[in-house]
């Protein structure tokens, strides 16, 4: 009798696994287009209703997530649900929706993050523009940073939000991974530096630490920091892997953020408005009468009803020195009767008071 060798026994172990893979792609193939004519059927059955429905997906995530065993982690599990509901969507209708470009930018990236990749994204010039076209009917959503956990606010969408009728959707938060990348194979060759304010400013220990005297040049965005590094060989770009990927820069240095855990919000914003999933927020933004107490009284409602608030920004009104607007973020929806209850009385108090949306939180 012969004996096996040890590699015939490694691929009868290997020709084992293989064969089951093959068998569950099998099945996971068929289930997935099975998943996919239900969800032709649910467009048929909504008519002109709109595809993206975010307290749905973000129901199923949460679900999914809940009952995940693992190997696989939760992220894991939530970006492969995304694309397939991404997938299926495009089936009712493929999404346009606007950022703030060019392409390359993490704004893209955060697009991509939440709508997954059967999408039409579309790159807008301005934070202005990318509203804009939501209201004109040329995009059906955009996705607007809102703030930057390292670097605070975005002043311009917060103005945009006190004009424009869009209700905010949804929400996103995007991990922002800074990397120096350049057509040089080493730092000693770099000798300017683009990329957005914001970026720099993220990475400014790390640019003192390695970078020394080198010149720190401000753009418009990522992408057009790559762009230049792209056309210099002494120049290099703080940028995301899909600027490096879309010009064909050298990574020199990943995440050289100050920050490990810097992160950017994003509002989804568009024309319609949002269920309560069960995992809620609700934003909006008001005024306070210019005297002693003022910003306390607007509490009250608050503190009264139970509501907690995670977030308290003020803007200038630009109607009169030292005054302001106030941005608010919620917990819960607005159809909950405690935040209902809460929005009652605020609307009693602030002489400006208008609710931006409630909308699903980001999942991861």
């Amino acid at each position: 009798m012969v004996k096996p060798t040890p590699q015939a026994s490694l691929d009868d172990a290997l020709k084992i696994h293989r064969q089951a893979i093959d068998a569950i792609d099998s099945a996971l193939l068929r289930l997935l287009n099975e998943r996919a004519t239900h969800a032709q059927e649910i467009g048929r059955i909504k008519d002109k209703q709109p595809a993206y429905r975010p307290e749905r997906e973000a129901q199923v995530l949460h679900r999914l997530l809940a009952e995940n065993p693992g190997p696989l982690g939760n992220e894991a599990v939530a970006h492969l649900y995304q694309q397939v509901m991404s997938a299926c969507r495009a089936l009712e209708q493929r999404l346009r929706v606007a950022y703030l470009g060019p392409a390359g930018t993490f704004s893209e990236s955060a697009v991509l993050r939440h709508f997954g990749a059967f999408v039409d994204a579309q790159p807008c010039v301005s934070l202005d523009e990318v509203v804009r076209s939501v209201e004109k009917g040329q995009n059906q959503y955009a996705v607007v940073p809102i703030e930057n956990s390292t670097e605070g606010a975005v002043g311009r969408t917060h103005d945009l939000m006190l004009d424009t009728t869009l209700q905010i959707c949804a929400e996103a938060k995007l991990r922002i991974q800074q990397n120096l990348i350049s057509q040089a194979h080493s730092l000693d060759a770099i000798r300017t530096v683009y990329s957005h304010p914001q970026s720099l400013a993220q990475c400014a220990q790390w640019l003192a630490q390695h970078l020394p005297g080198v010149e720190c040049t401000p753009v418009g965005s990522n992408a057009e920091a790559a762009r230049l590094a792209a056309a210099a060989k002494d120049a290099a770009a703080i940028a995301g892997e899909n600027a490096a990927a879309l010009y064909q820069l050298n990574i020199l240095a990943p995440h050289i953020e100050d920050m490990p855990n810097n992160t950017t919000r994003f509002w989804v914003l568009g024309k319609q408005s949002t269920n309560p999933s069960g995992h809620d927020m609700t934003s909006l933004v008001m005024s306070a009468p210019n005297k002693p107490g003022a910003v306390y009284r607007l509490l009250e409602p608050l503190v009264q009803h139970g509501v907690s608030m995670t977030r308290l920004e003020s803007r200038p009104a630009r109607t009169g020195l030292w005054e302001y607007f106030f941005f608010v973020d919620l917990e819960g929806h607005r159809d909950d009767p405690a935040v209902s209850a809460a929005l009652d009385g605020l609307g009693q108090i602030a002489p400006f008071l208008k609710i931006l949306g409630s909308y699903p939180t980001a999942v991861l």
